[in-house]
């Protein structure tokens, strides 16, 4: 066995890996809590290729590339993560710790823009689309002919901050009225300020029952999401925006709500309508591997001295693309539906 590809989405909580065959299959999938601080997310990036290691029946010797989606602010070119505040993160060169003991090219990426890349190979669509997740904050990643797109300064998709209403509330970047403050699960939980397991989905339901501020907050959530696709489409006229993050465990509740969002500003705007935005996004579905998948195609991308591409990617055995491992379906159905 040769030309193993690894991908890893460091997470506040949790590392999800998976390792690619040469044959672009999946070869083994797992998760492992994340360290806090320089040294632990190392210690924990380790182990979580090890583990793949062991449930892939390969060695880690066998590794060609690794690559790894992480949130914050990333320099990509130098493989440095320069901020990263859920994972105590400041100013870390993780490609290099990577290879001074797997000595093979390691890609470091922003998490989102990493995602969008494992979206567009799932989806086996090289056209131009977007990943829009709404997890804790908002942002997107822009794929244009199969290519991550990062923009002059690597700030292309950052539609969360985008002012949508100058009179909202202050937004964590200092302005007022982001999207992030509509759709953003820090944001909408911070203004619905009761707690709850599982909070948007309290909200959802209480909004059914006539709760004020509950249908203003679920209003919101279908003005921002909308807002976020119509600024993907007009800024960068992609195809297709696909939706993904832990908001989006609210399902067809969530499609519907920003479906009928768009098409009531279709209503008044023969514009908006001629660009039929009420069917140009779809949701990443459960348990996809997205973010994981781009990491490793990142990654992989370095053995060619190429951009990151969207190779169509086979899954092993009878597990769907759009589903989880066997061994992680139960967990993924009980995960929180604001967990970025």
């Amino acid at each position: 066995m040769s030309a193993i590809r690894v991908g890893l989405d460091v997470g506040g909580t949790k590392i999800e890996a998976l390792a690619l065959g040469e044959d672009d299959t999946i070869l083994a999938r797992t998760r492992i809590p994340t360290g806090w601080g320089d040294d632990a997310v190392i210690a924990a990036v380790f182990a979580a290729i090890e583990a793949l290691a062991v449930a892939g029946g390969f060695a880690v010797s066998e590794v060609s590339s690794i690559g790894i989606g992480i949130p914050g602010l990333v320099d990509a070119p130098a493989g440095r993560v320069l901020h990263a505040v859920n994972l105590g993160v400041e100013d870390l060169d993780l490609a290099a710790a990577i290879r001074a003991r797997i000595p093979v090219p390691v890609a470091i990426e922003n998490d989102v823009k990493a995602a969008a890349v494992g979206a567009g190979s799932l989806r086996g669509d090289a056209r131009s689309m977007a990943y829009l997740n709404l997890g804790t904050g908002v942002a997107a990643g822009i794929v244009i002919d199969g290519a991550l797109w990062r923009g002059a300064r690597g700030t292309a998709g950052e539609v969360g901050h985008l002012s949508v209403d100058p009179a909202g509330r202050v937004c964590g970047c200092g302005q007022r009225g982001c999207i992030e403050t509509f759709c953003g699960g820090g944001a909408v939980m911070k203004a619905w300020g009761r707690g709850g397991e599982l909070p948007i989905r309290d909200i959802f339901d209480l909004a059914e029952a006539g709760d004020a501020l509950a249908v203003e907050l679920r209003d919101g959530i279908a003005f921002g999401a909308a807002s976020a696709i119509r600024s993907l489409v007009l800024s960068a006229d992609v195809e297709t925006v696909v939706i993904g993050g832990g908001i989006t465990a609210l399902g067809d509740r969530l499609m519907g709500d920003v479906r009928a969002r768009l098409r009531s500003e279709n209503a008044t705007s023969p514009f908006l309508a001629s660009l039929r935005l009420d069917e140009r996004f779809e949701l990443l579905p459960a348990g996809s591997p997205a973010a994981s998948l781009g990491a490793a195609l990142v990654g992989a991308a370095l053995l060619h001295g190429e951009e990151p591409h969207t190779g169509r990617v086979v899954l092993a055995g009878s597990t769907a693309p759009n589903e989880p491992a066997p061994s992680e379906r139960a967990e993924t159905a009980s995960e929180g539906a604001l967990h970025g």
